[in-house]
């Protein structure tokens, strides 16, 4: 019996001894003067086992049938299930098995069974929590992902991932190597789709920031930093007009990185579920499922329906920003040098002052090279150095054979014994 069930007791006591009314007593319990007459009816025949209901300690009459609950525990017990927490399991059960159970009443099941482990509940760091950017496009989280996602199935993936801050809207894609290039091409398909957001949040990780070199014994904590040159990313982002923002600690952009954390625990079991073991396929399931699935379960409206995205101008070209850029310097020749490799610039794009002049030379995602002298592109060729042929042999002296090498004949024919007296010299 619970304390309130000792306090009911007490006012029905009352009311059955008539100490007070059973309106009186209706109003202390908040119930019914119905039910207060039920109840000291019922004191007067069980006793004080009235004020337990009866079905307490009894199984429900609703619950769910054992044979239900040992066919799902004989299905999570496979390997395919291995590690599915009872929200995730009771979602593969709906969609795979056509079983409907609560992730509750199938965690309870999946402690009985053993496949899964109560957890103490632990008081973790607490940081200062930031209200969500208002409207979409404002902020976009941008990190990628080291994980072994394919479980060895396959070859090894990175995910980079972009999430909105206001609405947790995510973009995401597979790739082989976390590489400026591969980051530029997520870009480029994210600007396409939803057009300029206002900032980009990430970490200091040097395809975002050119870090300053410095000596070991000499930290520069004193020092005024000094002002780097931007990388690839950067200078990108500079030319389509976006902003970005260094995070100082991983908590600082925890929304991606929460984000990794539930695509490492449901994304993982889900791409072991559906047998993926290519890039392609990954990216297919990430598309057509996960993604999905984000957008519907853990997407949130903004607090201003205002889209923060610009669309892309006129100005704005996407080949030429996203590109690897260097600047060289026109030869007499009008030809350029890059990667070991020289360019010629075509006879009717020479222009005056371009003799030593610097030109902005592109590396382009598709492999193709464009250079750029001032707002004007330069049609090049690459040059082919001509096969160089090799000259005849010259026949070889003859080797002189082993022994002590000849020297200087100066002394020829000079013996000191035959040679005057010294004093003959004098």
């Amino acid at each position: 019996m619970t304390q309130a069930d000792r306090d009911r007791l007490v006012v029905l006591r009352k009311a059955k001894k008539r100490l007070i009314t059973q309106k009186q007593a209706a109003e202390e319990l908040e119930l019914s003067v119905r039910q207060v007459k039920r109840l000291v009816y019922a004191l007067k025949k069980r006793g004080d086992k009235a004020v337990i209901h009866g079905l307490r300690g009894k199984p429900s009459n609703q619950r769910i049938a054992k044979a239900v609950e040992e066919e799902a525990v004989q299905i999570l017990s496979a390997d395919l299930y291995q590690g599915f927490g009872p929200t995730l399991a009771s979602e593969y059960l709906a969609d795979k098995h056509d079983i409907e159970v609560s992730k509750e009443t199938l965690r309870q099941w999946m402690i009985r069974a053993k496949l899964w482990r109560a957890k103490e509940q632990k008081v973790k760091a607490v940081h200062v929590w930031r209200p969500r950017r208002s409207r979409f496009g404002e902020l976009v989280q941008w990190d990628t992902s080291d994980h072994d996602w394919l479980e060895g199935r396959g070859e090894r993936l990175y995910l980079i991932a972009m999430i909105d801050d206001a609405t947790s809207r995510l973009f995401a894609r597979f790739v082989r190597h976390d590489s400026t290039e591969e980051n530029m091409r997520l870009l480029w398909s994210y600007v396409e789709k939803f057009g300029r957001p206002l900032a980009f949040y990430t970490d200091k990780a040097s395809i975002f920031r050119t870090a300053e070199k410095r000596k070991r014994d000499d930290p520069g904590v004193d020092k005024d930093p000094v002002e780097m040159p931007p990388t690839q990313i950067g200078r990108a982002l500079q030319e389509l007009g976006i902003a970005w923002i260094p995070a100082h600690s991983p908590q600082a952009k925890g929304r991606v990185e929460r984000n990794f954390g539930t695509a490492q625990d449901r994304l993982v079991k889900g791409l072991r579920v559906a047998g993926v073991k290519t890039l392609k396929e990954g990216n297919q399931y990430l598309e057509e499922t996960y993604l999905v699935w984000w957008e519907r379960e853990l997407t949130v409206a903004p607090a201003h329906p205002d889209d923060a995205h610009r669309p892309l101008d006129k100005s704005h070209r996407l080949e030429a920003s996203l590109s690897h850029v260097e600047t060289r310097q026109v030869r007499n020749d009008y030809t350029i040098p890059l990667d070991a490799e020289m360019y010629q610039i075509q006879r009717q794009a020479v222009v005056s002052g371009l003799r030593k002049a610097n030109v902005r030379v592109e590396r382009r995602l598709d492999g193709s090279i464009a250079v750029r002298f001032g707002v004007r592109y330069l049609p090049v060729s690459r040059c082919v150095a001509a096969a160089k042929t090799k000259a005849p042999a010259k026949s070889a002296a003859p080797r002189r054979p082993p022994g002590r090498r000849r020297g200087s004949d100066w002394n020829k024919n000079f013996d000191l014994k035959k040679g005057p007296k010294i004093w003959q010299v004098a």
